[in-house]
């Protein structure tokens, strides 16, 4: 076998060949000494071991880079100049040992992401002209018609057409509880019918699919690194040439070369340059695995040591499906009052403009009718024209440019908000026509979310809103929030984080993703609330809850908090092992190969604390 060929051999290959040829060599070594027989033996184990280690080191020199490799490199090689056969023998041995159960460790620290990626679905049954076939998902195309049958996954994000199933979308929300699905719900790739059948149009195929995208933002964000990682990998750069130096000193006041040596192979920095990755990579695993997308290791850093954190009211903390609880009426029949507020909504993304619009479309009589120069007026409401009439919808701020006296509805308006509603008005340039009266229910995990939040050690918890000052006030005092922010225009919801980020450090802005854009890309933190197929909320926010659940905030605090608390374990694990390793090698009782085995058990021990996140749950938080 060609020594081209040794170096290029498997690596689970290369321990057992290196590992028999060590043993054996330090067998006959027990009974014969340095026979060149015993020194021939040791030598291929060194060249076997150490080739790719020897290979490695030569092409990050070529980049001027100095690594472990070069450390090693050096070590072994001075071990052979002085005949120090089974040192260099050991030391390669060890090493390449050490690197493949960090490999087979690491594929386990991998195996949340892995899990998320074999759930990938692998074949669509799509009806074509009456015909049913059998297609990869990415030769499905935008308006096929899918069947999906008991057991098979969902190809496609889509509507349903045709049948009734559960589905399982843990793939996607982490909630392994089926929901019925049937005609006009939403699906979405890689969830599983458990029982029944559909029939769904496509709406996004191939790399477009929700499913495709959190593999694809999951595996980008282990590329992510956190701040800790940056700046471990700045002192490693550092680290290794001054180990360097420091050996060749150490060598010309002592003239020991085993001295020399081993502090190079002892001053490794291996434990301590992935102690952070690994770290990282289980945790972003754990929380795809259920449900919470963490764009990155800055981000799990960040969402792990947040202090503050600030929520949207409507669609967060409540359920984002408010009703109509009452019309009050100035001179117009309560019918038409909200016949003329729907139309005006039409275009409206907001939930309580969704609101006004079910209501009237419930009252006998309607027909929709679409508006004339509608425009949006961003935190107040909407102006738009109306068989000849131009109306305004919204709160007190969109009349304060108008020349109606608000005086005389105060009362009423007053009245309506302290029982924890919404008013809306609708009126003209010169007369309030009428009061739409809108109430959401606060969610029921919402109170527990505050408490829990507040046990993690998050001191600020504040709400910001559009909505009324009154109404803002009563879902507070109900929530037990620290503070609340009332009546906000978008750019003074953003004011008021930096306030917040400026009285305690980093603020995680919580919102739905889609009317909070701008508060969540410019928060140190935008965490969005239910973004399963929402495009803004998965490319805005820097950490994304998949289901409308809103206590997985809890378990994305908790998760990033035991993250952070691992990777301060292992990094003082880390440099604690090197120190004694030190002190060791000072008082002469550690020699090179004592040092590699030590140095490789503590990498194993770093990977095996990181693992620990991969059995972080639900239960972590009671």
């Amino acid at each position: 076998m060609s020594t081209a060929k040794l170096f290029h051999l498997k690596k689970s290959h290369q321990v057992i060949l290196s590992g028999v040829l060590s043993l054996s060599g330090y067998g006959l070594m027990r009974f014969i000494g340095y026979h060149p027989v015993v020194i021939g033996l040791m030598i291929a184990a060194t060249l076997i071991a150490g080739g790719p280690i020897f290979r490695k080191a030569f092409q990050a020199i070529k980049y001027r880079i100095i690594g472990i490799d070069a450390l090693v490199t050096i070590a072994v090689t001075g071990a052979l100049i002085i005949g120090e056969y089974w040192e260099a023998a050991a030391v390669t041995f060890l090493f390449v040992l050490g690197d493949y159960l960090e490999s087979r460790t690491l594929e386990k620290t991998r195996s949340s992401i892995r899990a998320l990626m074999d759930l990938a679905p692998d074949q669509a049954r799509v009806r074509r002209d009456g015909i049913e076939q059998i297609l990869s998902p990415d030769e499905v195309i935008k308006g096929d018609l899918v069947i999906v049958k008991p057991g098979e996954k969902i190809a496609v994000d889509g509507h349903v057409v045709e049948g009734s199933a559960y589905v399982n979308q843990a793939a996607i929300t982490g909630e392994s509880i089926p929901i019925n699905r049937m005609a006009q719900d939403e699906v979405f790739s890689g969830t599983i019918i458990e029982s029944g059948y559909l029939v769904i149009a496509a709406d996004r195929v191939g790399e477009d699919t929700t499913f495709a995208r959190i593999l694809e933002m999951v595996e980008e964000a282990q590329d992510k690194k956190a701040k800790a990682q940056k700046s471990l990998e700045k002192f490693s750069r550092w680290y290794t040439p001054a180990i360097i130096v420091l050996s060749a000193v150490m060598y010309f006041i002592t003239r020991d070369v085993r001295l020399a040596l081993t502090l190079l192979v002892i001053s490794c920095p291996g434990a301590l340059v992935i102690s952070t990755p690994v770290s990282i990579v289980a945790g972003i695993g754990n929380g795809a695995k259920h449900g919470v997308l963490i764009k990155g290791g800055e981000i799990i850093e960040k969402l792990g040591t947040v202090k503050a954190v600030a929520f949207d009211k409507t669609g967060t903390l409540t359920e984002g499906r408010p009703g109509v609880t009452h019309v009050k009426s100035y001179g117009l029949p309560e019918d038409e009052i909200l016949r003329i507020a729907a139309i005006g909504e039409a275009y409206s993304e907001h939930p309580l403009g969704k609101a006004i619009i079910k209501e009237a479309e419930e009252r006998p009589n309607f027909k929709p009718k679409a508006p004339e120069k509608a425009e949006m007026i961003i935190g107040q409401g909407l102006s738009f024209r109306l068989e000849g009439v131009d109306y305004l919808i919204g709160n007190r701020k969109l009349f304060d440019q108008t020349s109606i006296d608000l005086a005389a509805y105060e009362a009423y308006l007053k009245a309506e908000e302290t029982k924890g509603q919404t008013a809306v008005i609708l009126g003209t340039e010169d007369d309030i026509l009428g009061v739409i009266s809108i109430a959401d229910r606060i969610r029921e995990d919402a109170r527990s979310l505050v408490k829990e939040l507040k046990r993690l050690g998050v001191k600020q918890i504040a709400m910001l809103t559009g909505d009324n000052k009154r109404a803002a006030g009563a879902v507070a005092d109900q929530l037990g929030l620290d503070a609340y922010y009332a009546e906000l225009l978008p750019e003074e919801k953003v004011r008021v984080l930096n306030e917040l980020s400026q009285a305690y450090g980093s603020v995680a802005m919580v919102g739905d993703g889609v009317n909070d854009a701008p508060a969540l890309a410019t928060a140190d933190l935008g965490v969005a609330i239910g973004g399963a197929g929402t495009d803004v909320a998965m490319e805005t926010a820097d950490a994304v809850l998949m289901s409308a659940d809103i206590h997985k905030l809890a378990y994305a605090v908790g998760l990033s908090r035991a993250t952070v608390n691992n990777i301060r374990q292992n990094i003082t694990f880390a440099l604690v092992v090197v120190a004694v390793l030190l002190i060791g090698v000072i008082f002469k009782t550690v020699n090179m190969s004592l040092g590699m085995l030590v140095h490789e058990g503590s990498v194993l021990l770093v990977i095996l604390n990181a693992m620990r996140l991969l059995g972080y749950n639900e239960s972590k938080l009671s």
